[in-house]
């Protein structure tokens, strides 16, 4: 898988005696959750691990070099099973999901770290990052926080129906990926559904709402795309990594420097 985590930051590259050198009580481990899956006709499966990598890989060349701040190899699969049906989806069980990331916290509790990141760019994965950042708190007494997608992003030029519905594979996601890997992006092969319309507000909607339907993919969109990819350059892409790198950098010093202000 292409990465662009700087190898001074990639845990996995570190001896066990360089992890036993770590000052355990304020060394900052970040867990990628991201997810295998169809992403239509134009963009490959692996598109959420590889924004999530893009994405956290710039962060980390920004964040000063003396903070002991490193990515661990990330979880590809997630439960991803709005897009069963589709040939190429990989997708665990949310109790599957759940279990790994639970015994990779007590793995990482174990060795005496004590700041985890769960930072997912997968959508099906986030109901459960929250779960398990409560949940590894309360077990392992890690101090866990939550990140997700490309926080602080005003995404300039995108459309407010496609802000707002373009989920999956749309103008966003090919953006970035035009940007960081255009092999991948076959832009003959863009179609573009969507579940729902901001013109056309029902009471029940697709998510974000207090009252909300299931779906999987299928129902809605034969092509797995739900979103319109055909307005999205690399040019935005680019501009999208850099101020996603520099809000994440940012995000993940105040993480290395949280202390709760009621000192538990």
């Amino acid at each position: 898988m292409k990465t662009w985590i700087p190898d001074a930051r990639n845990f996995a590259y570190l001896t066990w005696k360089q992890v036993d050198a770590l000052p355990r009580e304020t060394t900052l481990l970040v867990l990628p959750t991201a997810a295998i899956e169809q992403h239509g006709h134009h963009l490959p499966l692996a598109t959420d691990t590889l924004i999530n990598n893009l994405l956290l890989g710039n962060a980390l060349e920004l964040v000063p070099a003396d903070l002991p701040i490193y990515a661990l190899p990330p979880i590809c699969y997630g439960k991803s099973n709005e897009h069963l049906g589709f040939p190429g989806t990989l997708s665990v069980s949310a109790s599957t999901f759940l279990s790994i990331v639970r015994d990779l916290g007590a793995s990482i509790a174990g060795g005496g770290f004590k700041k985890l990141v769960l930072y997912n760019t997968h959508g099906g994965n986030a109901s459960l990052v929250d779960v398990l950042a409560r949940d590894l708190r309360a077990e392992f007494g890690l101090r866990t926080f939550s990140l997700f997608g490309s926080p602080g992003v005003t995404f300039e030029g995108v459309s407010p129906q496609e802000r707002t519905y373009g989920f999956h594979a749309g103008e966003i996601e090919t953006a970035y990926l035009l940007h960081a890997t255009p092999e991948l992006v076959h832009t003959s092969e863009y179609t573009s559904n969507y579940i729902a319309r901001i013109d056309q507000p029902e009471l029940l909607k697709p998510e974000g709402s207090a009252a909300n339907f299931a779906w999987l993919t299928r129902d809605i969109a034969p092509s797995g795309v739900l979103g319109d990819p055909t307005a999205a350059t690399a040019e935005n892409g680019a501009r999208w990594a850099t101020e996603a790198a520099a809000r994440l950098a940012e995000i993940l010093v105040a993480m290395y420097n949280f202390v709760p202000k009621h000192g538990a």
